[in-house]
């Protein structure tokens, strides 16, 4: 378990700081399955979690969906049979954000407590 596990989310404003390069290089190793993308000029978090089945990647889905209403952060999810995709950034600031690696975090914490997931 990470430290950014532990951590809850701070609200964000739109003048709120992005992480900068450094914090980056420092917070990716705590979240190493996450992929650093950018789309349209914004930097992303991303991540592709594989199912068993449709009802594990819902079953997931929805626990991530309830973690993110707790948290008062929200991804990108695209749920189809057997995978999960995830992105996380902060809409508010268009960039990454702190917030992002910690619910990167408790998005892996919460597909290894789930039953269905693929470990391949």
């Amino acid at each position: 378990m990470t430290g950014l596990n532990n951590e809850k989310c701070k609200a964000c404003r739109r003048d709120s700081p992005s992480v900068t390069d450094e914090e980056v290089v420092e917070l990716k190793p705590e979240v190493p399955e996450w992929e650093l993308t950018h789309e349209n000029g914004i930097p992303k978090l991303d991540r592709v979690f594989k199912f068993k089945d449709f009802q594990s990647a819902m079953d997931f889905t929805s626990q991530l969906g309830e973690l993110s209403e707790d948290q008062g952060h929200h991804p990108r999810l695209i749920t189809e049979w057997g995978r999960v995709q995830v992105t996380w950034w902060t809409h508010k600031i268009r960039s990454l954000h702190r917030n992002d690696f910690v619910m990167a975090a408790k998005s892996d914490q919460v597909f290894l407590n789930s039953e269905g997931a693929s470990k391949g």
